[in-house]
Order: C-alpha cells, then structure tokens, then sequence
C-alpha cells in the first residue's frame, strides 16, 4: 500500500531512466500482491494518481490488479475534477474505492475505533472487498492455504553440539 502516488511515479521514471528495475515493479511482481495505491481526493491528488497509473501502464505492470482509494480531505464533497478522475481511472484499474473525510480518523487514528463514523468503517469494508476481489479475479476462488515456515525443532544433540562448541568468553584470545 502506497499512501501517496508521487513516490510510486518517481520510481518508475527513475528506474527506467537508470535502465533498472525499481521498487514498484518488484512490489507489483510479488506472488499474489493486490497493490493499493491512495491519493487525496483533491485536484493535486487525482493529477498524481493520474500520472502514477500512466507510469504503471508505461512500465507494463498489472493494472488489473491495483486498487486506488481516493481520499476526501474535507467533509463536503467531491470536487468535479475528483468525479472526472475517478470516472477515468475505473475501467483501467480493478477498483476506485472513495474513503470519506472522518475527523475522528486523522485526530487519533485506529485507536479509538469506536469513534469512526458509520461511512468511514464502510469505506473500509469497501476496500477490503476490492482487494478480495481483485485477489480471486486473478488467482480465483480458491486462493490456496498461505505457507507457513517449517517449525524450529532441534533435537537435544543438536543443542549439545552446538553448546559444546560455543567458545566461553575465557576462551577468546586476548
């Protein structure tokens, strides 16, 4: 998840320009990654999503499967450049997903949970949908069980020797 599009556009240019591969498209190239890019719902906010998403598209990465939630900084609505952007932006990515303003939000956070309006915890059920869906849309259904690391066991020899062989601090040469 990106919380602002100007760092993911740097990226790209930069990579391209330095003949490498950046950040983003090896973020965007993980196995079952559902990028998330965030913009403020504003004039600015949209202009640089715009951009990133040229820059992804430019690079080839899977638009398919970015998710983008347009952030309100205010509690009115959304300017028409908003509407416009967002109306662009939904057929070539997987979601447009709109968070409302919540004083609540910015002043303390996911502390007081109880706290955020009704929009707010919507908006969240909002995009954690779309990046299920957009999970099953490209893997299907059934995404698989996640893997999980072999379990640490070492037998009681294993811990001998390896005890054994540790040297003590009197054993350090001076």
């Amino acid at each position: 998840m990106a919380d602002t599009a100007h760092p993911i556009t740097h990226d790209i240019v930069s990579a391209r320009s330095g003949g490498t591969s950046g950040i983003t498209a090896a973020w965007s190239s993980l196995p079952f990654a559902v990028p998330i890019l965030c913009a403020a719902a504003t004039g600015a906010g949209v202009h640089a999503m715009q951009q990133a998403v040229h820059a992804l598209a430019a690079e080839g990465l899977p638009l398919e499967r970015l998710v983008i939630a347009l952030v309100d900084q205010a509690d009115d609505r959304q300017p028409p450049v908003v509407k416009a952007a967002s109306t662009m932006l939904a057929p070539r990515v997987s979601a447009v997903v709109p968070v409302p303003y919540d004083a609540a939000l910015r002043a303390s956070g996911l502390r007081e949970m109880t706290r955020l309006r009704p929009r707010t915890t919507q908006a969240a059920t909002a995009l954690a949908r779309a990046v299920f869906q957009t999970a099953q849309t490209a893997w299907g259904t059934s995404l698989g069980i996640a893997e999980q690391p072999a379990p640490f066991n070492r037998s009681p020899e294993q811990t001998h020797h390896r005890i054994a062989h540790q040297p003590t601090h009197t054993e350090v040469p001076a």
